[in-house]
């Protein structure tokens, strides 16, 4: 069985957990997810299974890779892994204003440089960062800064002590660096309590299923399947090429096929059966990845 799950994940969980854990519903052991979440965060968490995880990659370029997050500060502490799950290592009672975080909000919209945090899955001399951190072996100063696009970031609301911020930006942005960095312009630190991805490639929380409903369903011999996405699901604007039996059958198997049009990435099919991703170059159709 393949196909993809538009998965709710809980906070308290790797992204990798919740991916083996559909899976095992569907009864395959292959799956991949796009964009990788935080254990504490939650949200939006596109798992491909079986013959789907080819398609990753596709569904990337063909998708908007802007996300959408909500997340929850606490200023005056900071973690060593910016969020409530690490060790407080500074503390001072600073908290700024309202005036003052509104004031310097848009000096983090549009292209900037993010220095990930210690705790992140970024390579640093072929290591994890997460590692060597574990090992004392790696300061937020020794991470190279990354360029990344924050589209609009606002300041959502004020509940006590929490302040919960939007932020819509590009593949590769830390919502916990981004809310260290909010603190440090505001002449204090901060701390992350709450992180949820809201969108991912185009779709909204509202898209998902959580993780207990899918398994409560499972478990209780429910149609969960239909939660179950075709293979082909989310490849965008791919152009259709459509394949005889014959044509089919030697595609499958490596061949070229002549067709006419445009050069470039076709999703392949036969009737309706979807054969794969096909690139186009000179007329000629070659496989790129075949089902």
């Amino acid at each position: 069985m393949s196909g993809w799950v538009i998965l709710d994940k809980p906070s308290g969980m790797f992204s990798r957990t919740a991916g083996a854990r559909v899976a095992r519903m569907f009864g395959v052991k292959k799956f991949g997810h796009i964009g990788t979440l935080d254990p504490m965060a939650s949200g939006v968490l596109p798992i491909a299974i079986g013959a789907a995880t080819k398609m990753i990659p596709f569904v990337e370029n063909a998708c908007s890779l802007q996300k959408e997050y909500l997340f929850s500060v606490q200023f005056g502490f900071e973690t060593d892994t910016l969020d409530i799950t690490g060790k407080e290592i500074l503390r001072t009672g600073v908290i700024p204003n309202k005036e003052t975080v509104l004031s310097v909000l848009s000096n983090l919209v549009g292209d900037i440089e993010q220095i990930p945090p210690m705790y992140s899955a970024v390579h640093i001399n072929g290591k994890r960062a997460y590692d060597l951190a574990r090992q004392g072996r790696v300061m937020t100063e020794n991470i190279p800064s990354r360029s990344v696009h924050i589209d609009e970031l606002t300041l959502v609301g004020i509940d006590e002590s929490v302040w919960t911020f939007k932020v819509s930006c590009s593949r590769g942005t830390y919502v916990r660096s981004l809310a260290r960095d909010i603190a440090k312009m505001c002449g204090t630190v901060a701390t992350v309590s709450m992180i949820m991805r809201t969108e991912s490639i185009g779709l909204k929380i509202k898209d998902a299923v959580k993780l207990d409903f899918l398994e409560n369903l499972f478990n209780n011999g429910a149609d969960f399947k239909q939660f179950l996405k075709p293979i082909d699901f989310g490849l965008g604007d791919i152009p259709v090429q459509k394949l005889n039996d014959e044509q089919a059958i030697s595609y499958r198997n490596g061949g070229f096929i002549e067709i006419n049009g445009h050069a470039g990435l076709r999703r392949v099919y036969t009737d309706s059966e979807f054969v794969g991703i096909g690139d186009v170059a000179d007329g000629i159709l070659r496989p790129k990845r075949t089902i």
